[in-house]
């Protein structure tokens, strides 16, 4: 083996200069990209987070069972204590005047493991076994009545404590009469009884807290961290690729069952919408292009309508205003479409202004005359509303000029109609309600419920159907809305709403 295949890969010397990627300055970034693979993370994912917690539980676990147990142990072994010196109290009684000799008296303090006995009563303590010289004052432990929190305390104060410290412990007497029994022992026994007591019992918990925990985690796991992979995984894909196959839902009851159908079913309608979005976008796209090549051939047309217009002959003159008409028609429907098929409208540039001043502007353009339709102003006094001046002056002049079209085709034609458009405006509830109000026939009900979708026409012969359309998309772009209040052979009231 030669001395370039006995070096790993990435870091052989290089045969030909002109690969930057194996040249010796690219070795520190290489390195640097190892490192930072193989550096330790912080857990970020459910299934670690959920080990974390399932550690922690089930040492929370083992401690409330630890700690009770210590309680008990110190308890049973102060028990076994006290009822070991109350026998050797019934046979230091049983000798004649209760008299016992130094070794019986230490041979029976052997066998209790005591230091002292006292006797109470009927309020009279009888010692029986003599305490000796202690360094420390003994601790008081009274058996029989003892709340919770001291059980609970005494053993960490013996694992604690210190070494010279020793118990009188009391408690009621089992095997003779008397009020109480009251041992001295050292607690220097019981420490090192409760320190291996403890050690196995930890060793135990944590044993049935490790093989719970891990049963808990692995039922966890499968329950519920699988299947939210596998969600996790098909939201993944699909949004890397909405066109990919979806994954077969489980057939599961549970929640995450019904989670896995409706994210495919979800999935699929993001699907039918993105295709019908590029069939739709494709078709604008043809439209646009034909609505170009029609409005050169409109032009045209109205050209040569403009020729025929100094023809003497009379058929030519009686056709030729209806043919205006249709061109007229025509041009503004190609003109329409090609402005409603914008991606969007620009964002309205808000400004303070009065509304009496756009009402009048917007009448002027919609048509609106003393002699025919006529405006009526129902508003307060120097009252503003906060929009764009441009796309107000829109949605205003779209609502008075259907408003106008309406009442003039019911009265048998252009400029043979009189009527009133009444524009109201009030403050509610921090919004600008904007009324727009005509006496007209009514929009029919079968075309109310669908005013507002694009090629929907409520008005005369001229309209294109997406003034309103267009209006609405104005109004929400201000964060307001418009909207149809009523309609019917006594007039129809549109409201835009504004916030202030």
């Amino acid at each position: 083996m030669t001395e370039r295949e006995a070096l790993p890969t990435g870091l052989q010397t290089p045969m030909a200069p002109a690969t930057p990627a194996r040249t010796p300055a690219a070795l520190p970034a290489r390195w640097s990209a190892l490192r930072r693979r193989l550096k330790p993370r912080a857990p970020d994912g459910l299934s670690s987070r959920l080990l974390l917690l399932t550690v922690a539980f089930t040492l929370a676990v083992a401690a409330l069972i630890i700690v009770p147990s210590a309680a008990s142990f110190q308890e049973r072994w102060l028990m076994d204590r006290l009822q070991a010196a109350e026998l050797a109290s019934v046979g230091v009684e049983a000798l004649p005047y209760s008299a016992v000799e130094d070794s019986t008296a230490e041979q029976l303090l052997s066998i209790g493991g005591v230091q002292s006995v006292v006797i109470g009563e009927q309020g009279v303590r009888r010692l029986l076994l003599q305490a000796p010289n202690l360094p420390r004052a003994p601790e008081l432990i009274d058996l029989r009545q003892r709340s919770v929190g001291a059980r609970l305390l005494d053993p960490w104060k013996t694992l604690f404590g210190h070494p010279d410290r020793s118990l009188r412990v009391q408690a009621a007497p089992r095997y003779r009469s008397g009020d109480l029994i009251e041992i001295l022992a050292p607690a220097q026994p019981l420490k090192k009884e409760l320190e291996s007591f403890l050690v196995n019992s930890l060793m135990m918990s944590l044993l049935i807290a490790a093989v719970a925990g891990g049963l808990l985690y692995a039922a966890l796991s499968m329950l519920v961290l699988q299947p939210l992979r596998r969600v996790t995984r098909s939201i993944e894909r699909f949004a890397a690729n909405p066109e990919s196959p979806a994954e077969t839902p489980s057939d599961r009851k549970d929640e995450i069952g019904r989670v896995e159908r409706e994210l495919a079913r979800m999935q699929e309608e993001v699907r039918q919408s993105l295709r019908s979005r590029a069939r739709l976008a494709a078709l604008g796209e043809a439209v646009a292009k034909i609505n170009h090549d029609l409005r050169n051939m409109l032009t045209s047309a109205q050209m040569a309508s403009e020729r025929l217009s100094t023809s003497s002959d009379p058929l030519v003159a009686t056709a030729l205003p209806r043919l205006e008409r249709a061109l007229g028609r025509a041009s503004t429907l190609a003109r329409n479409v090609l402005a409603y098929g914008k991606t969007e409208e620009p964002a309205p540039q808000l400004q303070k202004m009065l509304l009496a001043r756009a009402v009048a502007a917007a009448a002027e353009d919609a048509g609106l005359e003393p002699d025919g339709v006529r405006l009526v102003r129902d508003l307060p006094a120097r009252f503003t509303v906060n929009a764009d001046p441009d796309q107000l002056h829109r949605i205003l002049v779209n609502l008075m000029r259907n408003a106008r079209q309406a009442i003039e085709s019911a009265a048998g034609g252009l400029n043979k109609g009189k009527g009133a458009i009444t524009v109201s405006a009030e403050l509610r509830d921090g919004m600008a309600a904007i009324g727009v109000r005509d006496d007209g026939p009514g929009i029919p009900p079968r075309l109310a419920d669908r005013l507002f979708e694009p090629f929907v026409s409520g008005g005369g012969a001229d309209g294109t159907g997406l003034g309103l359309t267009i209006s609405r998309e104005l109004a929400a772009n201000h964060g307001g809305a418009l909207v149809l209040l009523d309609t019917g052979p006594q007039g129809t009231r549109f409201e835009l709403l504004l916030p202030q």
